[in-house]
């Protein structure tokens, strides 16, 4: 397909630019967490935050960067033995022993699923070869993250001296988790089977984020819970083709904070018809036709769900160089996307506007017969 970019002029009086990210003064939700942020998935700008930049430690969601660096190592059908120093771990378990033996998908899904530390400090082990290794890689990761305020010093989130990160932070490696397929997959259920043991077999870990149940296109992430941290919580919901991810940290009641929040984020996104259905967007060579070349249309109203009005608007075009006839009335022949810099708005196919018959080749005239020429040399 040959891409054509278009550039349209979009103002709509009522809506003015905001920056990319703001911290509120108060809060206006009365939300009960004492840090909280929450960003839409696509550009990481900020809908609501609450004190998002103070560093507090962040509990098991720290899980989320050792279940995303043991997912990016691939291999998940790889299995190893359980070690004794890998097994013998306080808090949440996934039930380990040492002899276990267990695949590293298996191993994500005991973190994300049952939050077990066991799981994490396996994971570490396995693949740092120590907690200090594993720590220097879970940092490195971060920094290429962005998460500029966060030290990782554990791979549970059990409390350690300089385990720290910020509501912000944190949002942003759940956004960046959520890109690996693996990650999502496995966050985003409610319950999992796997297989482990010495020798393995099948278990049934359930997931104790409750909102992958109970609030719509929840797709995870992960819970957290240490009597230094309080309760933490990094979510994600997904509505109308939209992402939010909402961080507590240090709540009273983290279920009801996201409720709030994602109740607040959507609600700030307003359906926008950015194009006119009526006019032709382009034409398109036609190959063997009556016609040389044909009308291309948009299929449906573009809308898109936008929190402000984008001042320009860039449409771009993906059709075929040509089609060959006959071509029907309607058929599809390429996507026309809506972009306000690098954020997609909106997507709509392309559709031939009138039906192209096939081109007819003119008949010559008909030639005499044989019997026809001889008479018509003996009349002469």
């Amino acid at each position: 397909m040959k891409k054509v970019t278009v550039c349209l002029l979009a103002a709509l009086l009522g809506f003015m630019a905001m920056p990319a990210g703001f911290a509120f003064e108060a809060d206006p939700l009365g939300l009960s967490a004492h840090y909280a942020a929450l960003i839409d998935a696509a550009n990481a700008r900020v809908l609501y935050a609450k004190d998002c930049d103070t560093q507090a430690p962040m509990a098991s969601t720290t899980k989320i960067m050792t279940a995303l660096l043991l997912l990016e190592a691939g291999e998940p059908a790889r299995a190893f033995a359980v070690t004794d120093q890998m097994a013998r771990v306080e808090g949440t378990s996934m039930g380990l022993r040492a002899g276990d033996t267990i695949s590293r998908y298996a191993l994500a899904g005991g973190m994300l699923m049952a939050s077990g530390n066991d799981a994490a400090q396996a994971a570490a082990i396995h693949l740092g070869g120590s907690l200090p290794g594993f720590a220097e890689m879970m940092n490195i990761r971060a920094a290429q993250i962005g998460m500029t305020r966060t030290q990782f010093v554990t791979p549970s989130g059990l409390d350690a001296e300089g385990h720290y990160s910020t509501a912000y932070d944190m949002a942003l490696l759940g956004v960046e988790a959520l890109r690996n397929p693996a990650f999502r997959e496995i966050c985003g259920r409610t319950s999992m089977r796997i297989s482990y043991g010495n020798p393995p077999y099948r278990r049934t870990l359930s997931n104790h984020n409750r909102l992958v149940r109970e609030l719509p296109g929840c797709i995870g992430i992960k819970t957290g819970f240490t009597k230094k941290a309080g309760r933490c919580l990094v979510s994600a919901v997904e509505r109308g083709g939209r992402t939010l991810v909402a961080v507590t940290l240090r709540a009273g009641s983290d279920w009801e904070d996201h409720r709030k929040l994602y109740d607040y984020g959507f609600g700030q996104f307003h359906p926008i018809e950015v194009d006119d259905i009526a006019q032709p967007v382009a034409r398109m060579p036609v190959a063997g036709g009556m016609l040389t070349h044909a009308d291309i249309m948009l299929a449906e109203v573009p809308v898109a769900q936008v929190r402000v009005m984008p001042f320009h608007i860039r449409r771009e075009l993906f059709v075929r160089p040509f089609e060959y006839a006959p071509l029907q009335a309607g058929k599809i022949v390429g996507t026309a996307k809506y972009y306000s810099e690098d954020m997609l708005l909106a997507e709509v196919p392309l559709i031939i506007k009138d039906a192209v018959q096939i081109a007819r080749p003119l008949r010559s005239e008909k030639q005499p017969g044989l019997w026809a020429r001889v008479k018509s040399m003996l009349k002469r």
